[in-house]
């Protein structure tokens, strides 16, 4: 038994640098035809330069995920160009955050356009795409942020936990037309926006023993996942949120299983 997900078309928002690059070159090895939704021009010239040179298809499109109107537009280029759209990977997002008394509101404003709103507004262009083809996949970046937040973290930790619900509804909502709608939450996944390869080692050391598998995770293993949810194996899985952290705090003290062993 294999994951085939060859001939496919996924968009992949953020998907410039970090976990979500990660994701989306997985899925063109796969054969997926991938379309990326990008702000910044130098990531876009370096996804394509990639692409090229790996012989991959896709389209990379300059694409402000806090206006509606750029989104749309991005969604009719993708669907014109080849007809179909089969997977969303909502994985676009920011961490700004600040203790709630001296919180900025346009940090909190940020969190929510780009994690939460932008997610619904390109999950509301794709779905008449998907319903249309009778198949498709949404899959969202939730956060384990939303499972247990962090002191600081409360706009951040509440744009993920909305995501969590708008999966939920957005699944049901699509169910019968074939269409499955899940989230992901990455936990302890070193990337440039929550820092922790740059943390001291004493840092390090205690957020390792919040782990039952104790190492830092790998964007490979979100990415992994991401093909997973989007084939056809995964087809009677929708409306819920894959916790992909390693185990954290699946046990109170998990490090006590490494002091033992």
């Amino acid at each position: 038994m294999q994951i085939e997900l060859s001939g496919k078309v996924a968009i992949v928002t953020g998907a410039g640098r970090g976990i979500g690059r990660i994701i989306a070159r997985t899925l063109a090895r796969e054969g997926v035809t991938v379309a990326t939704l990008e702000l910044r021009t130098e990531l876009l010239e370096d996804l394509a330069s990639e692409w090229n040179a790996e012989g991959w298809p896709g389209l990379h499109l300059q694409c402000d995920l806090t206006k509606s109107e750029s989104i749309k537009s991005a969604i009719a280029a993708i669907d014109a160009e080849y007809g179909r759209i089969d997977i969303l990977v909502n994985n676009a997002g920011i961490a700004n955050g600040g203790r709630i008394e001296d919180l900025p509101e346009a940090i909190w404003d940020a969190n929510f356009a780009i994690n939460t709103k932008a997610a619904y507004l390109v999950a509301q262009a794709v779905a008449p795409i998907m319903k249309r083809g009778k198949w498709g996949r949404i899959l969202n970046a939730a956060s384990y942020a939303a499972i247990t937040p962090s002191i600081g973290s409360a706009a951040y930790a509440a744009s993920k936990a909305a995501i969590v619900s708008f999966t939920r509804v957005l699944a049901g909502e699509l169910g019968p037309h074939n269409i499955t709608v899940n989230c992901y939450a990455p936990g302890m996944i070193p990337t440039d926006m929550n820092g922790f390869a740059n943390a001291s080692p004493e840092r390090q050391e205690k957020l390792l023993d919040t782990l039952s598998i104790r190492k830092w995770g790998d964007p490979q293993d979100v990415a992994n996942l991401i093909c997973f949810l989007a084939s056809d194996l995964a087809s009677y899985i929708t409306g819920t949120m894959i916790d992909i952290s390693g185990g954290k705090y699946a046990t109170q003290m998990p490090w006590l299983a490494y002091r033992d062993a």
